[in-house]
């Protein structure tokens, strides 16, 4: 940079002819911005940068002070400082709403919140498909929508060792009672009734949904014996075998057509379980269907 500095508008002794700049720069490899940045003259650097954009008559220190009044003379407490700012502007002082915010900040003036609590995250790496059926049954709820009687809601079970469809309720109101009468549904087919230490050894995968932690139902399934074993919350895949039962559900049917009572749906649904059942075919399985699967299992235990 030094030698462009003083070779600039000198004449070379060889040729005795002057260069321009450009070419002693494109000779030397120095960028021409590099160039004209090295040579400006340096600024005097300002002791304090000043604020960009419109000057106020009022000073922080005022409008902390004014802050503090409209806090005081408010019939509400806990107002923050969208509100502040209204009421200051009512008093004749403009401020923007990050200067109120920032000032109410540094002043410790904004209402006190709950900070979020992390919640312990208790990831699931256990295996969810049992060796036989009978051992775990998966729990869960879904919905879809009709044109005369709005939500209709999906309950069902199904067994995680052989991916069947035990029970499928399709009602209108979504409670506790239907969940019950779901799991008896699924009870009755597997054991002959819903009575006492019917379901003894089955363990119930749920959802934290109020349906499957109501007392009623709890009570209910302890009575016929089962173990209830709620799915880590945020880990759906420990419920993952009814929830991948749910997506075939609603690609295969729910999502396929405008749905027009509650009726249609049931029936609807109860036939594609029939046939899922029957003929739906699962890789780990082998490419068989549930009730192959099972019987597969049961000859297998007969021999």
């Amino acid at each position: 940079m030094s030698q462009v500095r003083r070779l600039r508008g000198s004449r070379s002794p060889g040729t005795g002819k002057t260069y321009s700049l450009s070419l002693l720069l494109d000779v030397y490899e120095i960028p021409r911005s590099t160039y004209y940045d090295q040579i400006k003259e340096p600024k005097e650097a300002s002791q304090t940068p000043a604020k960009r954009g419109p000057k106020t008559e009022h000073t922080d220190d005022k409008v902390v002070e004014k802050i503090k009044e409209v806090l005081d003379e408010s019939p509400f407490s806990g107002e923050g400082h969208r509100k502040v700012r209204v009421r200051l502007k009512l008093k004749g002082i403009h401020a923007g709403k990050t200067r109120v915010l920032r000032l109410m900040k540094e002043n410790n003036l904004l209402a006190p919140t709950r900070k979020k609590r992390e919640a312990t995250k208790r990831e699931h790496k256990g295996k969810i498909i049992t060796e036989r059926p009978n051992e775990c049954w998966g729990g869960d709820i879904t919905e879809v929508m009709t044109v005369e009687d709005g939500k209709v809601s999906i309950f069902d079970i199904m067994d995680h060792c052989t991916d069947e469809l035990l029970a499928i309720h399709v009602v209108k109101r979504a409670n506790r009672f239907e969940a019950i009468e779901c799991l008896q549904q699924a009870t009755r087919k597997e054991f002959g009734e819903a009575k006492k230490d019917a379901g003894r050894g089955v363990t119930l995968r749920l959802d934290h949904g109020s349906q499957f932690t109501s007392e009623r139902y709890v009570n209910e399934a302890h009575f016929m014996g089962f173990e209830i074993s709620y799915a880590f919350v945020g880990q759906p895949q420990c419920n993952g075998i009814i929830e991948r039962w749910h997506r075939t559900l609603k690609e295969q049917l729910l999502w396929t057509k405008t749905w027009k009572n509650i009726d249609e749906v049931r029936g609807a649904v109860k036939a594609f379980v029939k046939t899922y059942n029957s003929q739906w075919l699962i890789e780990r399985h082998g490419h068989r269907s549930p009730l192959d699967f099972r019987r597969s299992m049961k000859t297998k235990v007969a021999a």
